[in-house]
Protein backbone atom coordinates (compact mmCIF):
# COMPACT_ATOMS: atom_id res chain seq x y z
CA UNK A 1 0.00 0.00 0.00
CA UNK A 2 2.79 2.36 1.11
CA UNK A 3 4.76 1.81 -2.71
CA UNK A 4 1.06 2.73 -4.21
CA UNK A 5 0.38 5.49 -2.20
CA UNK A 6 4.31 6.55 -4.01
CA UNK A 7 3.21 5.85 -6.78
CA UNK A 8 0.38 7.64 -6.44
CA UNK A 9 2.23 10.92 -5.16
CA UNK A 10 4.51 10.66 -8.10
CA UNK A 11 1.76 10.94 -10.74
CA UNK A 12 0.54 13.70 -8.81
CA UNK A 13 3.45 15.66 -9.09
CA UNK A 14 3.92 14.68 -12.86
CA UNK A 15 0.55 16.16 -13.94
CA UNK A 16 1.11 19.33 -11.98
CA UNK A 17 4.57 19.72 -13.36
CA UNK A 18 2.72 18.83 -17.09
CA UNK A 19 -0.26 21.51 -16.45
CA UNK A 20 2.61 24.13 -15.32
CA UNK A 21 4.33 23.37 -18.44
CA UNK A 22 1.31 23.27 -20.92
CA UNK A 23 -0.33 26.77 -18.94
CA UNK A 24 2.84 28.29 -20.25
CA UNK A 25 4.13 28.88 -16.23
CA UNK A 26 7.14 26.73 -17.31
CA UNK A 27 7.70 27.47 -21.08
CA UNK A 28 10.29 25.66 -23.37
CA UNK A 29 13.97 26.62 -21.92
CA UNK A 30 12.77 27.62 -18.66
CA UNK A 31 14.33 26.74 -15.78
CA UNK A 32 12.24 24.89 -12.64
CA UNK A 33 12.23 26.50 -8.84
CA UNK A 34 14.65 24.33 -6.48
CA UNK A 35 13.05 21.14 -5.31
CA UNK A 36 11.61 22.49 -1.73
CA UNK A 37 10.13 25.26 -3.65
CA UNK A 38 8.12 23.53 -6.60
CA UNK A 39 7.03 20.90 -3.92
CA UNK A 40 5.44 23.83 -1.66
CA UNK A 41 4.25 25.49 -4.64
CA UNK A 42 2.29 22.03 -5.44
CA UNK A 43 1.85 21.28 -2.45
CA UNK A 44 3.28 17.40 -2.92
CA UNK A 45 5.75 16.25 -0.64
CA UNK A 46 9.79 16.59 -2.02
CA UNK A 47 9.93 13.06 -2.23
CA UNK A 48 7.44 12.88 -4.86
CA UNK A 49 8.68 15.74 -6.87
CA UNK A 50 11.93 14.19 -7.04
CA UNK A 51 10.39 10.76 -8.60
CA UNK A 52 8.34 13.13 -11.22
CA UNK A 53 11.28 15.04 -12.07
CA UNK A 54 12.93 11.06 -12.74
CA UNK A 55 10.17 10.34 -14.83
CA UNK A 56 10.20 13.34 -16.57
CA UNK A 57 13.77 13.38 -17.57
CA UNK A 58 13.37 10.18 -18.97
CA UNK A 59 10.83 11.53 -21.25
CA UNK A 60 13.02 14.45 -22.38
CA UNK A 61 10.51 16.91 -20.68
CA UNK A 62 12.76 18.05 -18.62
CA UNK A 63 16.73 17.67 -18.18
CA UNK A 64 18.64 18.02 -15.01
CA UNK A 65 21.90 19.34 -15.04
CA UNK A 66 23.89 18.65 -12.26
CA UNK A 67 24.90 21.65 -10.44
CA UNK A 68 22.71 24.14 -12.47
CA UNK A 69 19.41 23.18 -12.34
CA UNK A 70 16.70 21.14 -13.96
CA UNK A 71 15.23 23.04 -16.99
CA UNK A 72 12.08 22.27 -19.66
CA UNK A 73 13.46 20.88 -22.70
CA UNK A 74 12.82 22.24 -26.13
CA UNK A 75 9.70 20.03 -26.00
CA UNK A 76 10.75 19.11 -30.07
CA UNK A 77 8.72 16.85 -31.64
CA UNK A 78 12.09 14.92 -32.16
CA UNK A 79 13.08 15.27 -29.04
CA UNK A 80 10.23 13.99 -27.14
CA UNK A 81 9.13 11.21 -29.74
CA UNK A 82 12.91 9.92 -29.70
CA UNK A 83 11.70 7.09 -27.79
CA UNK A 84 9.98 5.75 -30.07
CA UNK A 85 12.17 3.62 -32.18
CA UNK A 86 13.25 2.26 -29.00
CA UNK A 87 9.91 0.66 -28.08
CA UNK A 88 9.57 -0.71 -31.97
CA UNK A 89 12.57 -2.12 -31.93
CA UNK A 90 10.87 -4.51 -28.24
CA UNK A 91 7.83 -5.38 -30.10
CA UNK A 92 6.59 -8.93 -31.64
CA UNK A 93 6.85 -10.10 -34.47
CA UNK A 94 3.11 -10.20 -35.06
CA UNK A 95 3.11 -6.33 -33.92
CA UNK A 96 5.68 -4.82 -36.56
CA UNK A 97 3.11 -6.05 -38.95
CA UNK A 98 0.88 -3.73 -37.24
CA UNK A 99 3.92 -1.00 -37.28
CA UNK A 100 3.94 -2.11 -41.55
CA UNK A 101 -0.02 -0.98 -41.39
CA UNK A 102 0.85 2.21 -39.97
CA UNK A 103 3.91 2.96 -42.33
CA UNK A 104 1.43 2.44 -45.31
CA UNK A 105 -0.96 4.99 -44.13
CA UNK A 106 1.41 8.08 -43.16
CA UNK A 107 4.13 7.26 -45.58
CA UNK A 108 2.63 7.63 -48.87
CA UNK A 109 1.10 10.85 -48.12
CA UNK A 110 4.26 11.85 -46.42
CA UNK A 111 5.73 11.47 -50.27
CA UNK A 112 2.97 12.83 -51.76
CA UNK A 113 3.73 16.25 -49.76
CA UNK A 114 7.04 16.28 -50.29
CA UNK A 115 6.50 16.16 -54.16
CA UNK A 116 5.34 19.53 -54.02
CA UNK A 117 7.34 20.86 -51.18
CA UNK A 118 11.10 19.50 -52.09
CA UNK A 119 13.89 21.94 -52.93
CA UNK A 120 16.17 21.67 -56.09
CA UNK A 121 18.79 20.67 -53.68
CA UNK A 122 16.61 17.94 -52.07
CA UNK A 123 16.08 16.34 -55.38
CA UNK A 124 20.01 16.18 -55.68
CA UNK A 125 20.57 14.50 -52.60
CA UNK A 126 18.01 12.11 -53.65
CA UNK A 127 19.68 11.77 -57.11
CA UNK A 128 22.96 10.94 -55.18
CA UNK A 129 21.90 8.89 -52.82
CA UNK A 130 20.24 6.44 -55.49
CA UNK A 131 23.18 6.47 -57.67
CA UNK A 132 24.46 5.09 -54.32
CA UNK A 133 21.94 2.38 -53.45
CA UNK A 134 22.99 1.34 -57.34
CA UNK A 135 26.50 0.93 -56.39
CA UNK A 136 25.59 -1.44 -53.42
CA UNK A 137 23.42 -3.57 -54.53
CA UNK A 138 24.45 -6.45 -52.78
CA UNK A 139 25.72 -4.98 -49.52
CA UNK A 140 23.03 -5.25 -47.03
CA UNK A 141 24.51 -2.79 -44.60
CA UNK A 142 25.17 -0.31 -47.39
CA UNK A 143 21.44 -0.23 -48.53
CA UNK A 144 20.64 0.13 -45.06
CA UNK A 145 21.86 3.58 -44.82
CA UNK A 146 21.24 4.47 -48.02
CA UNK A 147 17.62 3.42 -47.56
CA UNK A 148 17.43 5.22 -44.42
CA UNK A 149 18.90 8.51 -46.70
CA UNK A 150 16.60 8.29 -49.06
CA UNK A 151 13.36 8.01 -46.98
CA UNK A 152 14.65 10.48 -44.23
CA UNK A 153 15.61 13.04 -47.16
CA UNK A 154 11.86 12.54 -48.96
CA UNK A 155 10.15 12.96 -45.28
CA UNK A 156 11.91 16.23 -43.90
CA UNK A 157 11.18 17.90 -47.19
CA UNK A 158 7.49 17.88 -45.60
CA UNK A 159 8.51 20.42 -43.32
CA UNK A 160 6.48 18.62 -40.58
CA UNK A 161 8.92 17.57 -37.74
CA UNK A 162 6.13 15.34 -35.82
CA UNK A 163 5.39 13.78 -39.63
CA UNK A 164 9.54 12.90 -39.59
CA UNK A 165 9.71 12.02 -36.12
CA UNK A 166 7.18 9.94 -36.15
CA UNK A 167 7.91 7.88 -39.64
CA UNK A 168 11.62 7.73 -37.73
CA UNK A 169 10.70 5.87 -34.90
CA UNK A 170 8.62 3.21 -37.26
CA UNK A 171 11.11 2.78 -39.96
CA UNK A 172 13.72 1.58 -37.10
CA UNK A 173 17.41 0.36 -38.67
CA UNK A 174 16.19 -3.59 -37.48
CA UNK A 175 13.05 -3.87 -39.24
CA UNK A 176 15.26 -2.43 -42.48
CA UNK A 177 18.05 -4.95 -42.12
CA UNK A 178 15.71 -7.93 -42.08
CA UNK A 179 13.83 -6.79 -45.08
CA UNK A 180 17.06 -5.66 -47.10
CA UNK A 181 19.00 -9.00 -45.92
CA UNK A 182 15.39 -10.84 -47.36
CA UNK A 183 15.36 -9.34 -50.72
CA UNK A 184 18.94 -9.56 -51.12
CA UNK A 185 18.83 -13.63 -50.74
CA UNK A 186 15.93 -13.69 -52.67
CA UNK A 187 17.76 -12.09 -55.25
CA UNK A 188 15.35 -9.47 -55.34
CA UNK A 189 17.01 -6.10 -54.40
CA UNK A 190 16.45 -5.39 -57.57
CA UNK A 191 12.82 -5.05 -57.54
CA UNK A 192 12.56 -2.53 -54.20
CA UNK A 193 15.79 -0.32 -56.31
CA UNK A 194 13.30 -0.09 -58.65
CA UNK A 195 10.71 1.41 -56.77
CA UNK A 196 13.08 4.24 -55.20
CA UNK A 197 13.72 5.16 -58.87
CA UNK A 198 9.65 5.23 -59.66
CA UNK A 199 9.53 7.40 -56.30
CA UNK A 200 12.46 9.50 -57.26
CA UNK A 201 10.79 10.29 -61.37
CA UNK A 202 7.29 11.56 -59.44
CA UNK A 203 8.84 14.03 -57.17
CA UNK A 204 11.15 15.08 -59.73
CA UNK A 205 7.83 15.90 -61.48
CA UNK A 206 6.26 17.51 -58.68
CA UNK A 207 3.75 14.78 -59.16
CA UNK A 208 1.75 14.33 -55.93
CA UNK A 209 -0.54 11.39 -56.75
CA UNK A 210 1.75 9.53 -58.42
CA UNK A 211 4.55 10.18 -55.33
CA UNK A 212 1.82 8.93 -53.32
CA UNK A 213 1.16 6.12 -55.63
CA UNK A 214 4.89 4.85 -55.76
CA UNK A 215 5.15 5.07 -52.28
CA UNK A 216 2.39 2.82 -51.62
CA UNK A 217 3.65 0.08 -53.56
CA UNK A 218 7.21 0.47 -52.21
CA UNK A 219 5.88 0.06 -48.38
CA UNK A 220 3.35 -2.93 -49.54
CA UNK A 221 6.94 -4.55 -51.36
CA UNK A 222 8.46 -3.74 -47.69
CA UNK A 223 5.86 -5.66 -45.88
CA UNK A 224 5.15 -8.64 -48.18
CA UNK A 225 8.81 -9.21 -47.42
CA UNK A 226 8.69 -8.96 -44.19
CA UNK A 227 5.41 -10.82 -43.59
CA UNK A 228 7.40 -14.08 -45.92
CA UNK A 229 10.63 -13.39 -43.35
CA UNK A 230 8.91 -13.48 -40.13
CA UNK A 231 6.32 -16.61 -41.61
CA UNK A 232 9.27 -18.56 -42.25
CA UNK A 233 11.47 -17.71 -38.70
Amino acid sequence: MQRKAGMALTDEAITKIRAMIRSGELPPGARLPPEPQLAAQIGLSRSGVREAVKVLEAARVLDVRRGDGTYVTSLGPRLLLEGLGLAVELLRDDTLLEVMEIRRLLEPMATGLAAVRMSSDDLDALAKILDDMREAQDDAELLIQYDTAFHRTVVAATGNETLASVLEGLSTRTVRARVWRGLIEGNASHITLAEHEAIYRALLARDQLLAQSTAMVHVNTSEAWLRAILSST
